[in-house]
């Protein structure tokens, strides 16, 4: 059943009504002192009217029904003789239906021009057309081709829930202020190339069914895209955004490529919805993926962008790589970094990852050093190729207290610099945590280092795993949840070799140790002369065997000067054949004894945590 026609709020024509089935009939407001609408005016009315019609006069016809030939007539009578050009001022052609070619082609609109819920059955032409103030085609349909190459709009462009059924054309049109094509449909093509927004670009909620083309087009102001749906090709080659771009929570179906293009301000992909494979290329100041949705393999390639992943979703190969020279389009013309003039590094920085499946993603020379980790899954399994950077412990001495601290270099996570800030009497060098990073401490982070560690190992970049490595013990040693045994240990672990990682430690305990060797067996260990051995036996009477017992006397206690050359000499020996765990053959005496013992206990420990650190920073 169809819904009753609704009479319109102007005087109407109602030519051609029928209480019974067309109450309403024709719904074209009156021509100013008749009765009918234009186009049910009589010929000789029709042609007084548009006699007293002058350049830029006003005109009203709302709810009109026009022909080709009636809109032509209409356009000659106000046609300015100076430039050849039809000029209006302020028009009204709400609900007007344009049965046959809508030819507005230069025609000038010197105040508003009001096309709200019209309908044009044909081809709708206003290439070059110029509208100086607010342009209103909200809820209008386009059956045919809507054409608006060259047009100006000087004031409010708005096309809000417009119904475009076939092509439509916007190339080098020019909006001044707002361009508003808020839940507009586009069921054919569209184009918008080399299109200039001046003021705020808005097509929340509009849908593209067909390719949309906003190549070469420039955004100076925002560009919101929040909710859009774009059925097949998404372009913006070459585009240029001098504001924030705003694509949240938009469907991209079957978008195969978007970009490349540059936007100065924050790229917002929070929400979006990738349908099919697809390549971004950008370059941005900021963009932002949080909690988007990719159901096919992508690649994103970057650059001057510092970007946020959280909580993105993804089941196949994702990379997400730095671009080390600017995007060339097809046909070697380059993507314009003018934007970027005052940020010389292109580098590509990772702001969170948190929420992140990383089983299938990719990082590729990226700058990891502010990059928040905590909270991502199977990060073990993540791949980092290329020159995958990350921040460092900072290398000042600390002198909070006795003795001093000096944090050696390592990669650290900026997790950890976030709470090594936010301790009592922190160091400084530290990086405190920014508004909304939240805080993860070593309870958190350190299986963050070990599924780092690990997915270095598998990469064969050992010096990278052995970074991580300590990491994840210094999480554990600052851990509350572990034992106070077990927090000793760890800290003596670190305290004589930095873990098995710090090679000059291990070598500097053991030259004290070796010179504590040294300086105990002169003052103590060394006997004062070497017992010399002695036979004693009996011989018994009338000859015959003689027997012998032969002896060696216990070492004297040293006395008198301790600490002579000869002294020194035993005792580096006796300390140097500790170090490779083999006994030196001097006469000791009991304290030396023991002395030697616990060298040769000590001293290779520490030879060999000193080799195993050095060989855990060449290996490969």
């Amino acid at each position: 059943m169809s819904t009753p026609p609704v009479a319109p709020s102007w005087p109407y024509c109602a030519h051609g009504a029928d209480p019974a089935t067309d109450p309403v009939g024709c719904p074209g407001i009156h021509v100013p002192g008749h009765t009918a609408c234009l186009a049910h005016l009589s010929d000789a009315e029709r042609g007084a009217y548009m006699a007293g019609l002058t350049p830029g006069a006003e005109v009203d016809h709302r709810g009109t029904t026009f022909t080709a030939s009636l809109l032509t007539a209409l356009l000659n009578a106000l046609r300015d003789p100076s430039t050849g050009h039809a000029r209006l001022g302020l028009a009204w052609f709400d609900s007007a239906i344009f049965e046959g070619d809508a030819d507005f082609e230069s025609v000038s609109f010197e105040d508003d021009a009001r096309f709200m819920s019209a309908i044009f059955k044909s081809h709708a032409e206003f290439d070059s057309a110029i509208f100086k103030s607010h342009a209103g085609f909200m809820s209008a349909t386009f059956e045919g081709a809507a054409k608006f190459m060259l047009a100006t709009f000087g004031g409010f462009g708005r096309f809000r829930s417009a119904i475009f059924k076939s092509r439509a054309e916007f190339d080098l049109a020019i909006f001044k202020d707002t361009a508003g094509f808020e839940s507009a449909t586009f069921e054919s093509r569209a184009e918008f190339i080399s299109a200039v927004f001046e003021g705020a670009a808005d097509f929340t909620s509009a849908t593209f069914e067909d390719d949309v083309k906003f190549w070469s087009a420039a955004f100076e102001h925002e560009a919101g895209f929040e909710s859009t749906v774009f059925q097949r090709g998404a372009g913006f080659k070459l585009a240029t955004f001098k504001g924030d771009a705003s694509f949240e929570s938009a469907t991209f179906v079957n978008a195969v490529q978007v970009g490349p293009l540059a936007c100065a301000g924050l790229l917002v992909l929070s929400g979006a919805v990738f349908g099919g494979p697809v390549t971004l290329s950008f370059a941005a100041r900021r963009l932002e993926c949080r909690r988007t949705r990719w159901s096919s393999t992508a690649e994103i390639r970057l650059r001057y962008a510092t970007v946020d992943f959280a909580h993105a979703v993804f089941e196949y190969p994702l990379t997400i790589a730095a671009e080390p020279d600017p995007f060339v389009f097809t046909g070697g013309r380059q993507l314009s970094e003018d934007l970027f003039a005052n940020a010389p590094d292109p580098g590509v920085r990772m702001a969170s990852l948190r929420g992140v499946d990383a089983a299938h993603l990719v990082l590729a020379d990226l700058d990891l050093s502010g990059c928040l980790f905590a909270g991502t899954v199977h990060l073990d399994q993540l791949r980092l190729e290329g020159a995958c950077t990350f921040d460092t412990a900072p290398p000042t001495v600390h002198w909070r207290r006795w003795p001093p601290v000096r944090f050696t270099a390592r990669r650290v996570l900026a997790e950890e610099h976030h709470w090594r800030a936010s301790q009592p009497g922190a160091a400084r060098g530290w990086n405190v945590a920014v508004l909304g990073a939240g805080r993860a401490g070593p309870l958190q982070l350190a299986p963050v280092y070990r599924a780092l560690r690990k997915a270095f190992e598998d990469g064969k970049h050992e010096p990278g795993a052995a970074d991580f490595y300590y990491g994840e013990m210094e999480m554990r040693r600052h851990a509350d949840d572990i034992p106070h045994s077990e927090r000793g240990l760890l800290t003596a672990y670190w305290a004589l070799s930095g873990y098995g990682l710090r090679a000059s430690r291990s070598l500097a305990w053991l030259g004290a140790a070796m010179i504590a060797t040294v300086v105990l067996l002169m003052a103590f260990g060394l006997a004062q002369d070497a017992p010399k051995q002695t036979a004693t036996g009996t011989v018994p009477a009338g000859g015959g065997k003689i027997t012998f017992d032969i002896d060696k006397g216990d070492p004297h206690n040293p006395t008198g000067d301790r600490f002579s050359g000869v002294r020194f000499e035993k005792a580096l020996n006796v300390t140097l054949n500790s170090v490779v765990f083999r006994s030196s053959g001097q006469d000791l005496t009991t304290a030396g004894t023991y002395i030697e013992m616990t060298s040769r206990l000590t001293e290779p420990v520490l030879l060999g945590l000193a080799v195993l650190a050095i060989r855990n920073r060449i290996k490969r």
